[in-house]
């Protein structure tokens, strides 16, 4: 189990939840939430990483609010401040690679719907963010204006879900366009049958515990490839 804790976000505190390894030591990661806040979804996810061997800091970046409800949760990422979002995300992998236990020199992300896109986005701004995972990302890219070409060496996976037009939804292709134009890498899976928000297990409604796996196994390896030491 991890803990809850507050880091410096570049001169003001973020709070967030930590999960380390039982060994005591490992590569880091950055887990991002989804439109509702940091739920417990969310921090069974760092724990989960926690388990496979990776420290995980997930950055709560609605500062304490957590929504219940679609139309909150909507009102909440209405009023996320992309600049204090962008510094938070990069104060966690300042955080996460001054901690002596992280055994990687650079460090990897994972969002899911909106944090998915903040995932990808975030390899567009902070250097020590090389390898960023995103499930079925669902905000649009204009909001964020990523520099794609600062995804030069980076290398990104993206898990679509059907419902969500699969890999051919006019967003993922316009990201997988433009990371690989930047001369990143990326690498793109479809889960045919899979409803948004498939890999949430709190959501029962859409969980597909078999897509979920694979994309998990997916991410590890991904993860364990380009971040390790």
């Amino acid at each position: 189990m991890g803990e809850l804790i507050t880091f410096d976000s570049n001169g003001t505190p973020c709070d967030g939840y930590l999960a380390i390894p039982d060994t005591g030591s490992g590569p880091g990661v950055i887990v991002i939430q989804e439109w509702w806040g940091l739920v417990e979804h969310i921090k069974d996810v760092a724990d989960r990483f926690a388990a496979a061997g990776f420290i995980a800091l997930a950055p709560d970046l609605y500062h304490g609010a957590i929504a219940k409800e679609p139309d909150h949760a909507m009102k909440l990422l209405m009023g996320l401040a992309m600049d204090k979002a962008a510094l938070d995300i990069d104060g966690a992998a300042q955080y996460l690679l001054r901690r002596p236990e992280v055994t990687s020199k650079n460090v990897g992300v994972i969002g899911f719907c909106m944090g998915g896109s903040l995932a990808l986005w975030s390899a567009t701004l902070a250097p020590a963010i090389t390898a960023a995972i995103a499930f079925y990302p669902g905000m649009p890219w204009a909001r964020m204006k990523p520099v794609w070409e600062n995804y030069a060496g980076k290398s990104a996976m993206i898990h679509c879900s059907e419902s969500d037009g699969t890999s051919l939804a006019p967003g993922i292709q316009e990201a997988v366009q433009a990371i690989e134009a930047g001369n990143g890498s990326v690498e793109i899976f479809d889960y045919l049958g899979t409803r948004h928000a498939f890999f949430n297990s709190d959501r029962r409604e859409v969980y597909d515990l078999k897509s979920a796996d694979i994309a998990w196994q997916r991410s590890i390896a991904f993860l364990k490839d380009k971040i390790s030491s």
